[in-house]
């Protein structure tokens, strides 16, 4: 198994999550759990079982740390720095800096830090790692052989119980040639040491959004082509309205509402060839093309089948409110379930599987407060319900909003595009809120702590947040809240009582 590009950080890289010279351990008597995937549900899973005594193998094909360290959060956030301090050299003459606007991004150099800071993390994944922390590591290809038994390297392990935490990968759409000119995926897409001068993108999600602007601000010309109306179409109106104009204003060409038919190799590129959104034929030839349009997970060949577990190939494996797989004694956790497909998602379903499967616990997915981030710029981060939802649960929704350009912090660093807006039930209580800033996903868990204790948005209002700093525009969202409580009949009654204390 080889990284590419054949370099010392990629090597480094694999000498900790796939060391080359690995010898597997020998598997003696029965495993508390055996944990099927690397990744970061399978990771957890096993460091924490076997920090409370457990005996625990983990088993991994391919690459320790998964898709969030090898290609996906790791390396895509230190492509976003990049590119942001490109941007950021381009806007110093706002801050009254002199600088060159013209100043040329070195892709090479850009991916060449990106892999150096990538396997300066990976040993919190590493093999020898997880071996000290007293887990069996096995490296190669489990499947199930029986309903308390799986395979790996001809060696069988035994469990009492077992956790499936194979995740996901990159779905290819079903378009006509595409498999032929060949395309890129997250999986692929952090090999690249040369800056595609035009750049196809299909789908309009987060990877895609997060990946056009960074390729954009380093040069590309970004085409993103996604089959919504909109881009982010889990995100509200507003939000994604926002970040739309953000992106067309730096240059990148957004086509939505579209139906791409076809992909074909020509002279000098690939040629995309759709429908628009008002069904009128169009081409554009690009260097490269960038699939971003949704995810598959990764439940072949484990032997599901001999075990009882059922699955889809496009949902995942089935599992219930506590994680357990329609065989009680296996439970599954992380993208391959096909909820949440976030890696702090699958580090909480970790933690509920350990109490679960070893303890008989009753632990339940249900009463997890999800939150997740787009990392545009600006960022774009949500959790709970949008107005929409609740309004069509029946529930009566009040949403609270402040703009970031009445933010002091935002305005002083020049970064007022956006607002933080909260929605909530008529006693108070928080049901969601859209937060879009620059630092949008690290001010979220404000209002994540808020609804995971059941506090009401107006007792936010009561804390102390430092000054200047952009997580105050929560706050000023609870003081609007508290302002709103004031009546014109209560104000009366307030003005009279302090005409009589004079």
């Amino acid at each position: 198994m080889t990284l590419e590009p054949d370099d010392e950080f990629n090597r480094a890289l694999q000498s900790f999550v796939h060391p080359s010279d690995w010898q597997n351990p020998i598997a003696s008597g029965t495993y508390n759990l055996v944990v099927l995937g690397g990744g970061t549900a399978g990771l957890v899973t096993a460091a924490g079982a076997a920090g409370l005594g457990a005996k625990v193998a983990l088993v991994e094909k391919h690459l320790l740390g998964g898709d969030c360290l090898n290609v996906g959060c790791v390396p895509s956030k230190a492509m976003l720095s990049a590119a942001h301090a490109a941007h950021a050299v381009r806007r110093a003459s706002d801050f009254g800096v002199d600088a060159n606007p013209a100043s040329a991004v070195n892709f090479s150099a850009v991916m060449q830090r990106m892999r150096k800071l990538r396997s300066r993390i990976a040993h919190n994944d590493s093999a020898a790692r997880f071996r000290a922390l007293g887990v069996d590591v096995f490296l190669g290809e489990g499947k199930f052989t029986s309903r308390a038994e799986l395979e790996v390297g001809g060696v069988k392990l035994r469990f009492a119980r077992a956790v499936v935490a194979t995740g996901a990968r990159a779905a290819a759409p079903q378009i006509q040639g595409l498999q032929d000119v060949g395309f890129l995926t997250n999986e692929t897409v952090f090999s690249l040491t040369e800056l595609p001068q035009r750049l196809a993108i299909i789908g309009a999600g987060p990877i895609g959004c997060e990946l056009a602007q960074a390729f954009a601000r380093f040069g590309s010309q970004v085409t993103v082509l996604g089959k919504d109306n909109c881009v982010l179409p889990r995100e509200e109106a507003p939000a994604r309205d926002l970040l739309a104009g953000v992106l067309r204003r730096e240059g990148i060409l957004l086509e939505v509402g579209v139906d791409v038919v076809s992909a074909t190799a020509v002279q000098g590129g690939k040629q995309i060839a759709y429908n628009d959104a008002s069904g009128a034929a169009r081409t554009f030839v690009v260097d490269q093309i960038l699939v971003a349009a949704g995810r598959a997970p990764n439940v072949e060949g484990l032997g599901l089948e001999t075990v009882g577990v059922t699955y889809d190939k496009h949902s995942g494996i089935k599992v219930d409110d506590r994680l357990r797989t329609t065989n009680r004694s296996i439970f599954a956790a992380g993208d391959v379930t096909g909820g949440y497909q976030f890696t702090h998602a699958a580090d909480a379903m970790a933690r509920i599987v350990i109490k679960n499967a070893l303890f008989f616990g009753r632990q339940r997915c249900s009463a997890l407060v999800v939150p997740w981030a787009t990392y545009t710029d600006p960022e774009v981060a949500r959790v709970g319900m949008s107005a929409e939802q609740a309004r069509g649960r029946g529930i009566k929704v009040t949403t609270h909003e402040v703009e970031m350009k009445s933010v002091d912090r935002a305005i002083l660093e020049g970064n007022t595009a956006g607002f933080a807006r909260v929605h909530v039930d008529p006693k108070g209580y928080i049901l969601g809120a859209t937060i879009v800033a620059r630092h949008a996903g690290d001010i979220i868990p404000a209002i994540v702590v808020a609804m995971t204790n059941r506090l009401k948005l107006g007792q936010i209002g009561g804390t102390i947040f430092p000054y200047p700093t952009q997580s105050e525009v929560v706050k000023k969202v609870a003081d609007t809240a508290n302002s709103g409580r004031l009546t014109p009949r209560l104000k009366r009654i307030f003005t009279r009582f302090l005409k009589w204390r004079r």
